[in-house]
């Protein structure tokens, strides 16, 4: 028996799904703006499904995001959003808040990530604010070896557990979005990380990234997205998230995926974009019926 740890699912694109709202530059954080109380909503559903991490929706609250008119509610929209997240685990009794904090400008493009002398301070920022109501904060998506040192770097100083959350090139997950090695991120990660995780990312292309983490000497995990793949081509045309598209990927399909990475060492498990309570509920009993018990 393993003790795993099962994060929720995806939060933005459920988000946007339930509001039926056309998605903006904001993404979850103009549905949260827009529909208060859907947020807490969708980590109750989660919760309820047998996940035992809310992930807050702080993942696109950035200052290059929000634009000079949001800049006076970049504050309140993280109190807001944690203030959603605990009032969902307090409703439920138990579980643990992590705080997202996700790339800078834009997911999957770590050619436009910023420097690091830009980056660090503005990540700092947002794990600052965070860090008081969390238990842990997760960094995710992370692309690139220098998003990973910036990120790490302006987190791991806050007092609380830092996972980080690489994505991974969807025909190989041997290499980051980037194209750099994945093993690369293993001596960063060491620097004061503690779990090693790969999200954002198809299903298949996981199962390559964890044969690499699960040789290094922390906690790993997965949680991966239902898209369509993304690929070098797509990204070429600056997509936004209204240009992705969903795949066919049953809760049972995606349990089955989950049950390999835990099978391949994996000790924390979820889902992201696109994969919502359902999976969530179905990949709970998978790892019940395995024998291992959800922590």
């Amino acid at each position: 028996m393993t003790d795993i740890t099962l994060l929720d699912g995806g939060l933005g694109q459920e988000l946007v799904h339930r509001a039926g709202d056309t998605p903006t530059n904001l993404w979850s954080t103009q549905v949260m703006i827009d529909h208060p109380g859907l947020v807490q909503q969708v980590h109750a559903d989660y919760f309820a499904a047998g996940a035992t991490v809310a992930t807050t929706n702080t993942y696109a609250i950035h200052r290059d995001r929000l634009g000079e008119e949001g800049q006076d509610s970049f504050a309140a929209l993280h109190a807001q959003a944690l203030a959603e997240a605990t009032a969902a685990r307090d409703a439920h009794g138990s579980g643990r808040i992590a705080g997202s904090i996700g790339p800078l400008i834009a997911s999957y493009r770590p050619d436009i990530h910023p420097p690091a002398a830009k980056a660090v301070p503005l990540y700092a920022e947002v794990a600052q604010l965070l860090a008081p109501a969390c238990d842990l904060l997760i960094c995710e998506t992370v692309a690139s070896l220098a998003h990973a040192r910036a990120v790490l770097d302006s987190a791991k100083d806050k007092g609380l557990p830092v996972w980080l959350s690489i994505t991974v090139d969807d025909r190989d997950g041997r290499r980051l979005r980037s194209g750099e090695p994945v093993g690369g991120i293993l001596p960063i990660a060491y620097e004061g990380a503690a779990a090693v995780l790969v999200n954002c990312s198809a299903p298949e292309a996981i199962h390559a990234t964890l044969a690499i983490l699960s040789r290094g000497n922390l906690p790993c995990g997965a949680y991966a997205n239902g898209f369509e793949r993304i690929t070098s081509d797509f990204l070429q045309d600056r997509p936004t998230v209204a240009t992705l598209s969903s795949r066919d990927l049953s809760p049972a399909a995606y349990a089955t995926h989950a049950m390999r990475w835990i099978d391949a060492g994996a000790t924390i498990v979820g889902g992201c974009c696109e994969v919502g309570p359902a999976h969530i509920a179905a990949l709970a009993a998978a790892i019940t019926a395995a024998g291992h018990r959800i922590v």
